[in-house]
């Protein structure tokens, strides 16, 4: 009987699978070798698509003329860095006592590209292939990807979807960067004063571009409106008692007038001024503001004497759920705005906890667990359990015994699973724990804590609204104004109690809570506002993309979507993978096209970020259009579902460049780019290499 290989990505996850067998295995150069067990290693890829010099050498030269490339059969070569890894492996694959090889990269589209790489350069016939697909490093899901190994041939889609992925890439940058470059490359440099100048574009990568700066170009072009409310507080002033909003409604004298901005406010201070003089009957804003001690901005206020009559009192429980597990881009966001880290960093570490058994596998899109792993979830909880800082929560959630039913929750759902289930602790490794830096226990903290907030009930808010009414009289007509106040608290912690990182301070709670005081009022009652003030407020501009939100952002086809469920409920294929975003965003930055704030992780272009914007924008517009893109991702899923087959994918992509290389050959949009170069150019600073602001006016930095 032959040998078994086992191959898997990288040498930390060989020595992974090597320690669940007992076979005398010894180490040698590149692999370990037993009686019937060789394990070996790729170290990331060792073969890679060849550049278009490989088909002929004066492809080297950019040249129009050679444009569109799209060969009939593509050209693959070993990585000369890795070679001697690469021949390891290499003759392993082809020795004659080993008859069956254990994939076991990591266990999704890149990782099935990289063996698939490797086996077709070495020209593999005639062997055994097992697919080992595993969703942590566990000696316990090991051994289990190992028993239920699969055919190599079951996939066989997935690998044509990675190969397409890779060709349509290689086919846009290479005939896309060539073309733009040799058409706009010189204009571009003589703006910016440098010797020459690539205009680098991606599928993927060129999209985000355009995300940002469209968002630029609307922060740019905001115009602030300033709008005025009108409050009534029952106390001496704002700090204690009360406080009541006026809002237009149907028997107001304001209701749908030109005056107001909103139904909750107007456009002009005066308008606020006149409504709280025909209230009290006298002109109480007509000294000065009252000072409040705060020098940035005195408050507008000024005594009043207000009878507000209690219309409405509505009371009711706000229930809010425990938020679905993380997937990749859900603790990427979360790592940007909890630790101020890139989301490249980000899935660096939770690599390195899956690698040390800590966590499940990172590279998923789901949310939720899979049948298979609720019925024995309580393993992942016993371990946690072994931990101070989560031992009273585990301890809670045995007592209570609400990891029985987890499988019949929203938490559990095998539909919303490709690959891998959510991103979990395992339980084991906790050994490794000790030898984390203060970022990584972090993030493990944030995963853990996210994960048994499942196992708890809802958290459950009182909320009080209250509606009043005051008489208003002009011109000899009568009115009715009406004002509002709102709170809440916490009644029931549920879940929250889990949710308190051990990283941040506990916010203090207010003792006096205006709940108590609205709790109290009942339908009828009169009460008396004190003060009246006109708080000034402005409209806001969008907001800059984060590292972070910019991931929940490619994720959703370049919507952002804040609301944890809303965004659940629309998700659809996004810009790019959970595997390749965080790589993206760090090639745009590295090239310069982008700005990261590193303490702030804010995302801004550069001007030669927005100058190639305007490029692309006027000669290949489609590959700034996130839905287009993102349909471009579907496609692939297609692919690898086996919906549609590889040559007609093919088929639309050469198609596609062909037809823009054709159009943008006989087009010249020199004049209109000078134009947008030099609007461009005004907000960012002059002076900076190659044009590339090193400071952006207005910017966070």
């Amino acid at each position: 009987m032959g040998k078994s290989l086992f191959i898997a990505e990288k040498p930390m996850v060989a020595r992974a699978f090597a320690a669940v067998f007992n076979d005398n295995l010894k180490s040698y150069d590149g692999y370990q070798e037993g009686n019937s067990i060789i394990v070996t290693w790729c170290v990331g890829h060792l073969v890679t698509m060849s550049y278009p010099e490989a088909y002929d050498p004066a492809l080297k030269k950019w040249s129009m003329s050679t444009l569109p490339f799209i060969p009939t059969e593509f050209k693959y070569e070993v990585i000369p860095g890795v070679k001697k890894q690469y021949d390891v492996v290499s003759k392993l694959l082809n020795r004659d006592d080993v008859d069956r090889i254990y994939v076991c990269t990591d266990s999704g589209r890149e990782g099935e590209y990289i063996y698939r790489l490797v086996r077709n350069q070495a020209g593999v016939h005639g062997k055994d292939e097992r697919r080992v697909w595993i969703d942590s490093q566990t000696d316990e899901e090991i051994k289990r990807g190992i028993k239920e190994a699969k055919p190599e041939s079951d996939y066989d889609s997935l690998s044509d979807a990675a190969y397409l992925r890779a060709k349509e890439d290689y086919l846009m940058g290479i005939n896309f960067s060539r073309l733009l470059t040799l058409k706009y490359g010189n204009q571009m440099a003589s703006f910016l004063h440098s010797r020459r100048q690539v205009i680098a574009v991606g599928r993927v990568m060129t999209c985000v571009l355009g995300m940002v700066v469209r968002r630029e170009i609307e922060i740019r072009q905001f115009v602030k409106t300033p709008f005025y409310r009108l409050l009534a507080y029952t106390g001496a002033g704002d700090a204690d008692g009360l406080s009541f909003e006026w809002r237009s409604q149907k028997d107001s004298k304001y209701f749908n007038s030109p005056l107001l901005y909103k139904e909750n406010g107007f456009k002009q201070r005066q308008s606020a001024a006149e409504l709280a003089q025909l209230l009290t009957g006298t002109d109480i804003f007509k000294n000065a503001p009252v000072e409040t001690g705060d020098k940035n901005r005195p408050k507008d206020m000024a005594s009043a004497d207000l009878e507000l009559t209690v219309v409405s009192v509505q009371k009711k429980d706000e229930k809010k759920n425990p938020p679905l597990l993380y997937n990749l881009a859900e603790i990427q966001n979360d790592a940007s705005k909890f630790f101020k880290i890139s989301p490249d960093q980000t899935l660096t570490i939770i690599q390195s906890l899956y690698e040390k058994k800590l966590v499940t596998y990172p590279r998923t899109d789901a949310r939720v667990l899979s049948s298979a792993i609720a019925k024995e979830i309580d393993k992942n909880i016993r371990g946690l359990q072994t931990l101070p800082i989560f031992k009273p929560f585990c301890d809670e959630i045995f007592e209570s015994g609400t990891y029985k039913n987890i499988g019949k929750t929203r938490y559990t759902d095998d539909k919303k699973i490709t690959d891998h289930y959510a991103i979990i602790p395992t339980g084991q490794g906790l050994s490794a724990l000790k030898g984390l830096n203060p970022t990584e226990q972090r993030v493990y903290e944030t995963i853990a804590r996210r994960f048994l907030a499942i196992f708890y009930p809802q958290a459950v808010y009182k909320k009080t609204a209250v509606e009043v009414t005051a008489p208003l009289h002009d011109a000899g007509q009568s009115f009715t104004e009406h004002f509002y106040a709102n709170d809440k608290y916490l009644a029931k912690e549920g879940y929250l109690k889990v949710m308190k990182y051990s990283f941040f301070k506990d916010k203090k709670q207010d003792s006096t809570s205006a709940n108590e005081l609205l709790a109290s009022i009942k339908k009828g009652d009169k009460i008396n506002a004190h003060s009246l003030e006109i708080k000034e407020g402005e409209t806001s501009p969008p907001k800059r993309y984060t590292s972070g939100s910019m991931i929940l952002a490619m994720e959703n086809a370049g919507s952002l979507i804040e609301d944890d469920e809303l965004r659940e409920q629309i998700k659809s294929n996004g810009i790019g993978t959970s595997a390749t975003r965080a790589g993206i965003l760090e090639k745009l930055v590295k090239n310069r096209y982008l700005s990261l704030n590193k303490k702030t992780q804010v995302i801004t272009p550069t001007l030669t970020g927005e100058m190639i914007y305007y490029v692309v924008g006027y000669s290949i517009r489609p590959m700034l259009d996130p839905v287009l893109t993102a349909s471009w991702e579907k496609g692939l899923s297609q692919v690898a579902d086996a919906e549609i087959e590889e040559d007609e994918y093919m088929t639309k992509l050469s198609a596609f460049i062909t037809k823009y290389t054709d159009r943008v050959k006989g087009e010249n949009n020199g004049e209109i780019l000078s134009k947008c170069f030099n609007y461009a150019a005004q907000f960012y600073k002059k002076g900076s290499y190659g044009g590339i602001a090193k400071e952006k006016k207005g910017s966070t930095k």
